[in-house]
C-alpha cells in the first residue's frame, strides 16, 4: 500500500510538497477550499496529481496516512479539526523536505522582523563564495518543490513560525533566530508564549554539531533561553557588548569570531544601512562562517548585496526629495525598525488593514523624526487619533499616487518619504508587493 498524503492548500508550499510527495513515491491528493492559481492547477496537472479545489470532500480528506497543511490554514479551521480528531498526523511543508534532503544542510532564519532581509543577504554570501545552493521557503520558492526539482548541496531557508508549528524531525544544521516580538498573535489563542514557543522550535531537534546563531541583545530570547537546556552550540550576536564566540559591533567595526577564524569589517562598508540591518549583517556573516565561507569572500558580498525590493528600497531622488519604499512593513515593529535608520527629516506613509496596531510603539520615533504623517487608507481613524497631538500634519489619501503627490507637497530638499505602512495592504492592494510597486509607479511619474 502506498503512503496517502493528503495536503491542504495549494499554494506554493502545498503545490511543492504534492511534487516532491508524487516523486517519492506517495499516493498524494490536494484539497484547496478556494479556487487554484493558474500556474499551480497546471503544475499539479503536468505532474499527474490528483487535486480538488472549491471544496473539501471529507472521506477523501480523512482516509489520509498523513496531512500536510498549508502554513496559511489556521489550526482552527473546521477541516483541521475534524482531521485533529482523528488523530491523523499532521506535517509541515518543511518537514517533508526535510525527510528528502540527503547530505545537504539548511540554514534557518526566523524571527519576526529582518528574516527575508537576512535570508537574501546569507544566501548572497553563499552564491559570492560559489557554493551550490538555493533561497528557500517564505522567500523564493517552497523548501519541498527545490529538493524535487533542483536539489542543492546548501538550503538557505527563511521560515515562519507557522511552518515550524508542525514539524517532527526537521533539523536545522545552522538556526537564526533574529529577534522575537509580538506578531500574529491571533494565530496563538492571543498568547505571546505560544508564539515564543513555535519561534523556539527551530532549535528542537538539533544537536551537538549544529549551530543556533541568536541576537543577545534582544529580552524575549534573553528570558526564553534563561529557562532552556539547548544541545547545539550558541553563536550570539549584539551591539552591546563584546561576546567570545559569535558577533559584535564595537565602535564602527563588526567582529565575528567562530573558532579560529575571524573577520572585521566596517560598518561603513555594509551595503545595508541601518542599525536593524547591522543585526542582519551580523547573522549573515555568522551563518556563512559556521558554512566554511572565506572572509574575502564575505566582506565583498556584504559590501555588493542589493536590499530586497519592498524592504527599505531605494526608489528616486527627485529635486532633493528621497523616496524611500518599505512596503513589506506590514507591522508597526517593521514600521520602528524602519524609522530608526532614518536620519533625515521624514514624511512618513503609513495605513491599510490594521491587526491590532499599538502605534504607541512608535510615538517616540515619530516625534523626534517625522514632519507629516499621509495616511493611505480606507480607515485612518486610528492613525490619526495616536499622532494628531504629535505630528503638526496629517494628511489622508486614497491611493498610492495621491499619497505621493501629498508627500512630495509637504517636503523640501533634503527630506525623505517613507512607505512603510504598518498594515497589511488589502483594503486598497492585492498585496504589500502591488501597493510597493504602485507608489514606485507614482514616484517615476514626479
Amino acid at each position: 500500500m502506498k503512503h496517502r498524503l493528503v495536503i491542504l492548500g495549494s499554494g506554493e508550499s502545498g503545490v511543492g510538497a504534492a511534487i516532491l510527495a508524487s516523486k517519492q513515491g506517495y499516493e498524494v491528493f490536494v484539497s484547496d477550499a478556494g479556487m487554484l492559481k493558474d500556474n499551480y492547477r497546471k503544475e499539479l496537472v503536468d505532474h499527474g496529481i490528483a487535486f480538488e479545489e472549491g471544496t473539501h470532500t471529507i472521506e477523501k480528506i480523512l482516509n489520509a496516512d498523513e496531512v500536510m497543511k498549508s502554513p496559511g490554514i489556521p489550526e482552527k479551521n473546521e477541516m483541521v479539526k475534524k482531521i485533529r480528531a482523528q488523530n491523523i498526523p499532521v506535517i509541515s511543508e518543511i518537514e517533508l523536505a526535510y525527510r528528502f534532503k540527503g547530505n545537504s544542510r539548511i540554514v534557518a532564519i526566523t524571527g519576526s522582523n529582518g528574516k527575508s532581509t537576512t535570508t537574501a543577504l546569507t544566501y548572497h554570501i553563499c552564491r559570492t563564495a560559489g557554493l551550490d545552493c538555493a533561497m528557500v521557503g517564505n522567500i523564493g520558492i517552497s523548501f519541498a518543490k527545490q529538493v524535487a526539482l533542483d536539489p542543492k548541496e546548501v538550503y538557505v531557508a527563511e521560515i515562519s513560525s507557522f511552518q515550524l508549528d508542525d514539524i517532527k524531525t526537521f533539523r536545522a544544521d545552522i538556526a537564526v533566530l533574529l529577534n522575537i516580538t509580538e506578531d500574529h498573535l491571533d494565530r496563538y489563542d492571543y498568547r505571546f508564549e505560544n508564539y515564543i514557543d513555535s519561534k523556539f522550535k527551530v532549535i528542537q531537534n538539533q544537536t551537538a554539531e549544529d549551530y543556533f546563531i541568536y541576537c543577545e541583545d534582544d529580552p524575549v530570547i534573553m528570558q526564553k533561553l534563561a529557562l532552556l537546556t539547548i544541545h547545539t552550540n550558541p553563536l550570539p550576536f549584539s551591539m552591546k557588548h563584546e561576546v567570545k564566540k559569535g558577533g559584535y559591533i564595537k565602535g564602527d567595526q563588526m567582529m565575528l569570531r567562530i573558532q579560529e577564524e575571524r573577520v572585521s569589517m566596517s560598518i561603513y562598508d555594509f551595503a545595508l544601512k541601518g542599525k536593524h540591518n547591522n543585526y542582519n549583517t551580523m547573522a549573515a556573516g555568522i551563518a556563512a562562517t559556521t558554512l566554511g565561507i572565506r572572509k574575502e569572500k564575505i566582506r565583498e558580498a556584504v559590501k555588493d548585496f542589493h536590499s530586497l525590493e519592498h524592504r527599505m528600497e531605494f526608489v528616486a531622488m527627485v529635486r532633493g526629495v528621497e523616496f524611500i519604499n518599505d512596503s513589506k512593513a506590514t507591522n508597526v515593529n517593521s514600521t520602528w525598525f524602519a524609522l530608526e535608520s532614518m536620519t533625515k527629516p521624514t514624511v512618513l506613509v503609513l495605513g491599510g488593514t490594521d491587526k491590532g496596531n499599538d502605534y504607541s510603539l512608535i510615538a517616540d520615533l515619530v516625534k523626534e523624526k517625522v514632519k507629516a504623517v499621509v495616511c493611505m487608507g480606507v480607515d485612518n481613524k486610528k492613525i490619526i487619533a495616536a499622532f494628531k497631538d504629535i505630528v503638526p500634519t496629517i494628511v489622508e489619501t486614497d491611493s498610492a499616487k495621491k499619497a505621493v503627490n501629498a508627500s512630495f507637497k509637504l517636503s523640501e530638499k533634503g527630506d525623505v518619504v517613507l512607505l512603510s505602512p504598518s498594515c497589511a495592504s488589502f483594503d486598497l492592494f492585492k498585496n504589500y508587493e502591488d501597493r510597493g510597486t504602485q507608489f514606485k509607479d507614482a514616484v517615476k511619474e514626479l
